[in-house]
């Protein structure tokens, strides 16, 4: 019998999921930091309601004798 050799090639179709998996990961990173910062603020902010007081003066137009 002769020898033969053999080759295989393996070919893959880019391996583009690990950069995907990555992005979403530090996404939620982010969604996760910003949050942390003024999300507090966002939701517990209606129980520091502060009062304004404002005096208003509303005088309709002066209206001409004509």
């Amino acid at each position: 019998m002769a020898d033969r050799e053999r080759e295989t090639i393996v070919t893959t179709d880019g391996g583009g999921g690990g950069g995907t998996i990555l992005a979403v990961v530090l996404l939620l990173a982010v969604i996760v930091v910003l949050f942390l910062l003024f999300g507090g603020n966002l939701l517990g902010g209606a129980d520091d309601t502060t009062d304004i007081k404002a005096d208003v003066k509303v005088e309709a137009p002066a209206t001409t004798g004509n």
